[in-house]
């Protein structure tokens, strides 16, 4: 709908009742429309402002600690008593304590470890462990000649190998050919299959031939006699082991 403009139009002043022409008049906060000798702005308290609870904690902050923690890492070494592979280490919390990482350490080691971060100040920071060095570690498979199965070390059949005193060795029997055929050691050609019996001085096993993780492993004793290692199913598959 169309209005007038008002240009010749009276009005009254909602406050004071005065007649004033229509243009004149302006319209408060409050819709009224009064003269500009009435008119008056919208008082500041009638819109208080809203304060909100004044912020007291900081988003991600980086205080300053002073505490320290030891961590304790345990690991593979190689024989010169080297780390065989450097640990990922993660991020640390200060005050978690003693934090280990498992592993076969085959050397005693003491070493420590630089570049460590965390949310707090890190201490000393030590990867240790015990264990025997390996001076050599022997694959042993099994395959078939002349129709007989028989041990290859390191790809040799039947290889005889010499084994220092005071040393250890593993004869490693992850490969799946080893299955049913234990490697064990004796003083007698062919073991039980020649009438002798199983030598078990410093010998330790682990696992299942023919399985991830599957050992023979001897630390030869001073003194030792001459050896022979045989499988304890089948004849005629072994070789022998000199301890000069």
């Amino acid at each position: 709908m169309a209005y007038a403009l008002g240009k010749y139009a009276q009005a009254i002043c909602d406050r004071c009742g005065f007649r004033y022409p229509y243009l004149v008049l302006r319209e408060e906060w409050n819709n009224f429309k009064v003269c500009p000798e009435c008119y008056e702005p919208k008082a500041r308290q009638l819109e208080p402002t809203q304060v909100g609870a004044d912020p007291e904690a900081l988003f991600q902050p980086r205080p300053d600690v002073s505490e320290t923690t030891d961590v304790t890492i345990s690991f593979p070494v190689t024989d010169d008593g080297s780390f065989a592979k450097k640990p990922f280490l993660p991020r640390i919390q200060t005050g978690v304590g003693s934090v280990t990482f498992g592993g076969d350490v085959t050397t005693p080691v003491t070493e420590s470890v630089t570049g460590v971060s965390g949310t707090g100040s890190i201490g000393t920071v030590t990867a240790s462990g015990t264990g025997t060095s390996i001076a050599a570690t022997y694959t042993v498979t099994v395959a078939s000649y002349l129709g007989a199965n028989k041990y290859y070390l390191d790809s040799a059949r039947q290889a005889t190998v010499n084994l220092s005193e005071g040393s250890t060795y593993r004869f490693d029997q992850s490969d799946s050919s080893n299955s049913s055929h234990p490697l064990r050691l004796s003083t007698t050609s062919d073991g039980t299959h020649g009438g002798g019996s199983q030598y078990t001085t410093g010998v330790s096993t682990s696992g299942t031939p023919g399985s991830s993780g599957a050992y023979t492993q001897i630390t030869v004793a001073s003194g030792a006699p001459t050896l022979y290692y045989y499988c304890t199913n089948h004849s005629g598959m072994g070789g022998q082991a000199n301890t000069p």
